[in-house]
């Protein structure tokens, strides 16, 4: 549960034990299972999955159902009041009419519905009268700074700055201001000889350009981990990792659910990296793209940036080297994010997008009318393939106001303010 409270007033009323015999038991507190900190499944069920490409389910009372998101192993996850939780692990399934059908059976073998076990509304009135006392969450929260004993060990330190410590794997300096300078560069001059990243389809979400769960030991940010002497059982996960911008980065674009065009029907964080036509990761492909300064576009399809507000989404695009991302739609905030971090987000024009224009992702691309940009404003997009003929099209710019051009030029909010302090200063 989320709070301490929970499970006081579930032992107060007597319930804990039963959850218990049930298989529910507490695991901690805060964010667990939709984090996708609900633990391993067991490696025989792994095996069964992956040797069979199975397509199974979870079921979860928490507010999270994206690919790969509870398990990497679990495609569907479907959201569920805690009652109906409860109910589908009795059953086992989740084909099942829960209004007709048995849920399961009594030790006497008589079948078990429903409406055998689901409370009235009156016994669950008298149960929270009773035992959900506004007390409990005084007491609780009375000592939420606290702390425990490692907490209370921890070595005060007087600065108004903080101490980085290059051997921490949580938490490191980030490259936000690298290479600042007072004065704006031209830095948002027009986009040229840019290679594609990512092509993706629709409702694209920040999960998967930026996963919060487990790390595969596999993968680019794993194997970073292994280097820096972390072994995978401390790995903990992408979401208690967003203080290194090193695991971030090469966790962007990173989930193992991610459909990625550029290399067929293979799911996960793959990429092509041209013009050699050599498949390999993305994070690596983005490294190798930086090292000859390559600047790197996303193609995507509606709603791209669906799902949670993660700032990471943008963050990890932008020091990857993603300079514009070209879309259909954005989801709100993802797109504001985007203008945050400097990365350009642009749209195709009504009916238009990569599949109908014949975009497939080996394409150079330039992007020109930058220099000069203004909220909405069109500009022209020139992708050249490798046999050298054109396709023109047009976008819009997706900055939708003054202010979000300034942060765009000062490449992003950041800059932005820091420029704004040091010459009011």
């Amino acid at each position: 549960p989320g709070s301490k409270v929970v499970i006081q007033y579930l032992q107060d009323a007597d319930l804990m034990p039963y959850l218990e015999a049930l298989g529910f038991h507490l695991a901690g507190f805060g964010c667990t299972t939709c984090i996708g900190n609900s633990g391993p499944l067991h490696p025989a069920i792994v095996k069964a999955i992956v040797d069979n490409d199975l397509n199974v389910a979870a079921v979860l009372s928490g507010n999270r159902n994206f690919e790969a998101r509870i398990h990497q192993q679990i495609k569907s996850n479907i959201l569920a009041s805690p009652m109906l939780v409860v109910a589908f692990a009795l059953a086992g399934r989740i084909d099942i009419d829960l209004n007709a059908e048995p849920v399961s059976v009594d030790p006497n073998g008589k079948p078990v519905y429903l409406d055998d076990i689901w409370p009235e509304n009156q016994e669950i009135e008298a149960l929270f009268k009773q035992h959900v006392k506004k007390e409990l969450y005084e007491l609780e929260y009375g000592r939420i700074f606290d702390g425990d004993e490692f907490w209370k060990q921890l070595p005060d330190v007087e600065s108004i700055t903080y101490a980085w410590d290059e051997k921490s794997s949580y938490i490191k300096n980030p490259p936000y201001f690298e290479n600042f300078n007072l004065d704006l560069q031209a830095t948002k001059g027009n986009i040229e000889n840019a290679r594609v990243l990512a092509v993706v389809g629709d409702t694209i979400t920040t999960d998967h350009i930026s996963p919060a769960g487990a790390i595969p030991e596999e993968y680019p940010a794993g194997q970073y981990l292994i280097a820096k002497g972390v072994t995978p059982l401390e790995f903990n996960s992408y979401g208690s990792r967003r203080g290194n911008h090193e695991v971030m980065i090469r966790g962007t674009f990173g989930n193992i659910r991610l459909k990625n065009k550029l290399v067929g029907t293979r799911e996960g964080s793959y990429t092509v990296k041209f013009p050699e036509k050599t498949e390999m990761y993305i994070y690596d492909a983005a490294a190798a793209y930086q090292a000859d300064r390559t600047p790197l576009v996303v193609l995507g399809g509606k709603e791209y940036g669906a799902g949670s507000s993660r700032d990471w989404a943008a963050k990890g695009s932008n020091l990857l080297g993603v300079k514009a991302v070209i879309t259909q739609s954005y989801e709100r905030i993802h797109r504001s994010n985007l203008v945050g971090m400097g990365v350009l987000p642009l749209m195709f024009m009504p009916g238009e997008n990569a599949e109908s224009l014949g975009l497939d992702g080996s394409e150079t691309y330039f992007i020109s009318g930058i220099e000069n940009i203004k909220p909405r404003q069109q500009l022209t997009v020139r992708s050249v393939k490798s046999d050298k003929s054109e396709i023109k099209f047009k976008v819009t710019a997706r900055l939708d106001s003054d202010i979000e051009v300034d942060y765009y030029k000062n490449g992003g909010i950041l800059p932005y303010v820091l420029r704004k302090i040091i010459r009011q200063a």
